[in-house]
């Protein structure tokens, strides 16, 4: 049975963690802080995996519901959705130089300017 806004909001914090579940997966990791995480629970090559979608109420209900159906989509294509996960993000960073470089190109470019020669 699918959870309802109502039972995610007012989730009551326990002794442990427990995880009240939507379906296909999906649920929520009621922490006995009171925090509350949408998490997914798959299998992949014979392997139990989870993915995390975020923090409630950051992340709403319908939002983790969407991530838990393209999660599906990405398993019905043969492909894992953690591994898919990490590889687009990177895809549209920009790469920076470290902190090292970026220092030693900037010292480079102040000494050609100034004729120094060493």
């Amino acid at each position: 049975m699918a959870l309802t806004e109502l039972e995610v909001k007012y989730a009551a914090k326990r002794g442990k963690p427990y995880k009240p579940a939507d379906g296909g997966g999906l649920h929520v990791l009621v922490h006995p802080n009171g925090s509350k995480l949408w998490r997914m629970k798959y299998r992949f090559d014979g392997k139990e995996k989870l993915l995390s979608f975020g923090q409630y109420p950051k992340v709403s209900m319908a939002h983790a519901r969407a991530r838990r159906e393209e999660a599906k989509v990405l398993l019905a294509a043969g492909k894992d959705p953690a591994v898919q996960r990490n590889v687009e993000p990177s895809a549209g960073r920009v790469s920076r130089p470290s902190a090292g470089a970026s220092a030693a190109e900037t010292a480079g470019d102040n000494s050609e300017g100034s004729g120094y020669s060493g």
